[in-house]
């Protein structure tokens, strides 16, 4: 019997199918233009939380050009909440990709594991920051001349890089805090970090809001310097114990950087604001040049290293007791087990097979035996 070949008719689409594939389509168009106007909407709201706010065009006569400036406002907010989702995120690729490696082939213990990775990421940060803060700096006149440190007060207007850098700072610090909890920190060390991070918080933003970004940005880059050859002489220190030059060297640098910014400040707060054209305190025009402000200003900035000096000399006696100890040899510790006392008898000395006994002694009379 040969087999025959049956023509396969095509499909027929009932009107229900059709029905339904049409619906379908009218939903996904539907949730298109639903995303479409979402999109439209957060649009506006998105670029608050990106980009930098508050762009104010100044038309200068000695410059063909319009000159932008920055100013701040509640907006910034938003802008460094989105930095510090940033951060976090860096925080996190740094310690995955760079620090949790390094960690591995040292073999470190709890107590220097925890301590290798706050030096390994404040490390990143103060390099980052350093040379960023120098790149703003070698642009600004300040640095040749103090007196515009408070010439001109108050120094409302900003340019781009200076309002982004302070934006970052804050927002890193404010970083700081969550990554406590997710870096599952020692209790013993939380009140510590605590302690430098909150000090960050509150200086880096009381120079941002009191319109010092000139003082404020001087006095960081010099103190990231320092912190940052602390940090990697540390680092060092975890992977060779020998190696403890590096120390020296912060040292040194540590206590001309406190001299440097008790200098500025007292000149700043003492001399140059206390001697402006313009004092007074309003906050539309940015200005709190008053005597209340520049006292609290000073004295949170003179106690703030009175004590980081307190610290620093604390750990310097630390380090010189270790030394000392180290150096003292080690005494073998007496034995206090007595040996026992053996019994000895005195020898007697014979002489013709007879006992000769000491002055004062008389022989033991022996018994005779009974035959």
């Amino acid at each position: 019997m040969g087999l025959r070949k049956k023509n396969k008719s095509p499909p027929v689409l009932s009107h229900e199918f059709v029905i339904q594939n049409h619906a379908d389509a009218v939903s996904c168009l539907a949730l298109c233009l639903l995303l479409g106007l979402m999109f439209e909407v957060t649009a506006r709201y998105a670029i608050m939380f990106v980009t930098v706010q508050y762009n104010v065009t100044y038309a200068a006569d000695d410059r063909p050009e319009p000159v932008h400036f920055y100013e701040y406002g509640l907006k910034d907010l938003a802008t460094i909440f989105f930095y510090m989702l940033i951060a976090i995120i860096l925080h996190a690729v740094i310690q995955e990709y760079i620090l949790d490696k390094i960690n591995r082939r040292l073999h470190l213990s709890k107590t220097k594991h925890s301590k290798f990775n706050e030096s390994g990421q404040l490390a990143f940060f103060y390099l980052f920051s350093f040379v960023w803060g120098s790149s703003i700096l070698s642009a600004e006149e300040f640095t040749t001349n103090p007196t515009l440190l408070w010439k001109d007060y108050p120094h409302s207007r900003m340019f781009f890089q200076v309002k982004f850098f302070y934006i970052c700072q804050i927002a890193y610090w404010l970083h700081a805090l969550p990554e406590l909890y997710f870096q599952k920190i020692r209790k013993e060390d939380i009140p510590r970090q605590l302690h430098y991070v909150c000090l960050y918080i509150v200086h880096i933003s009381g120079a941002y809001i009191l319109n010092l970004q000139r003082l404020g940005l001087i006095l960081l880059v010099p103190h990231y310097l320092v912190e940052l050859i602390f940090h990697a002489s540390r680092l060092f220190y975890f992977s060779d114990e020998n190696k403890q030059k590096g120390f020296t060297l912060w040292a040194l640098l540590f206590v001309m950087a406190r001299l440097l910014t008790l200098t500025l400040s007292v000149l700043t707060f003492g001399f140059g604001l206390a001697r402006a054209e313009n004092p007074g305190f309003s906050i539309a025009e940015g200005n709190y040049n008053i005597l209340t402000i520049r006292i609290g200003c000073l004295a949170a900035i003179c106690l703030t290293q009175a004590w980081m000096m307190w610290k620093f000399i604390n750990f310097q006696l630390k380090k010189w007791r270790e030394h000392v100890q180290n150096q003292i040899p080690k005494k073998k510790a007496p034995n206090t087990k007595s040996k026992p006392a053996k019994k000895e008898l005195s020898r007697a000395n014979f002489a013709n097979g007879a006992v000769k006994f000491e002055e004062g002694m008389s022989p033991r009379k022996r018994k005779s035996k009974v035959l």
